[in-house]
């Protein structure tokens, strides 16, 4: 099983080398967690910081100084993540693109997982794109972009009454509509709510859509991309609005990391980034169900 993931992970480098992207290592302990409210940071002792998430925050201040092309295979920490599926360390593969648009980068990591399934003898995978809001309304489900509060709430009745909109938005989509995606297909999910854009620029054509997509291997989502935000208002904005949502919840806020708005102060190239989840990679390319069976402990 090592072998094989060894084998995998050579070919991702392979892959990666050949078009001229960079290798970079950067650091794994970090001054600043993250206030994303969907993964939680692995905070150290004695005031020594947190460790990285992922390696996006350290890529950016890289690629405002001019670096290029860059990708990064390394291990990554969130709290509180367990099961078959989450560790709260895993390999993560991070890789930035510059002067290209997330459709670019979307058929690149389909072209990349497609070359690390081949080198392990599988047979090309059915390709696939989806629109997330087409998605709920082709599955007979309220329209996201469209429905009032209301139908969301009685769309989700088993949640918590404390839970959000968005918190109910990523149950239907997980439990309705991810489960339920080509077993032997990638996927490319498009057009995230402007809620979810993270670190994506908003969608010039419709300001209620990201330009954020994510990469599923059957119901396994593997990746996460997006045509990258590079205003630093709207980032640091987006990072209170977070820390607001936290406290709403009854969580406590994160320091905003003040190195990556400086980064995007002095201006960050036009880019498209993706984070890959390496272990889940080799779980489809090895046909196991826990990612306990991929790792070396």
């Amino acid at each position: 099983m090592l072998a094989k993931r060894a084998k995998l992970i050579k070919a991702l480098r392979t892959f990666l080398d050949q078009r001229g992207i960079i290798e970079v290592q950067t650091p794994v302990i970090t001054r600043s967690g993250i206030t994303d409210l969907n993964i939680e940071s692995v905070k150290l002792s004695a005031d020594l910081g947190y460790l990285r998430t992922s390696p996006e925050y350290a890529h950016k201040q890289l690629l405002a100084r001019g670096v290029g092309d860059i990708y990064e295979i390394g291990p990554v920490f969130r709290a509180e993540e367990a099961g078959h599926l989450h560790r709260t360390e895993f390999t993560l593969l991070e890789w930035y693109r510059l002067k290209t648009d997330w459709k670019a980068l979307a058929q690149e990591a389909i072209d990349l997982c497609q070359h690390a399934l081949r080198a392990l003898g599988h047979p090309a995978q059915s390709e696939q794109w989806r629109d997330w809001s087409s998605c709920f309304t082709q599955a007979n489900l309220p329209d996201p972009l469209a429905a009032d509060d209301c139908e969301i709430i009685q769309a989700t009745q088993d949640l918590p009454d404390d839970c959000d909109r968005e918190m109910r938005l990523d149950w239907l989509f997980s439990s309705q509509i991810q489960r339920n995606l080509p077993e032997h297909g990638l996927t490319i999910v498009y057009g995230y709510p402007a809620a979810q854009a993270a670190l994506a620029k908003l969608d010039p054509s419709d300001a209620r859509k990201s330009l954020r997509f994510e990469l599923f291997c059957g119901s396994l989502e593997l990746a996460n991309g997006y045509q990258e935000l590079t205003d630093w208002r709207e980032q640091l904005k987006r990072f209170e609005n977070d820390n607001r949502r936290r406290q709403a919840l009854g969580r406590h806020s994160m320091p905003i990391d003040q190195e990556l708005v400086a980064a995007l102060k002095r201006g960050l190239p036009e880019c498209a980034g993706i984070a890959l989840g390496v272990d889940r990679l080799a779980m489809k390319a090895l046909e196991v169900t826990d990612i306990a069976e991929v790792r070396s402990f």
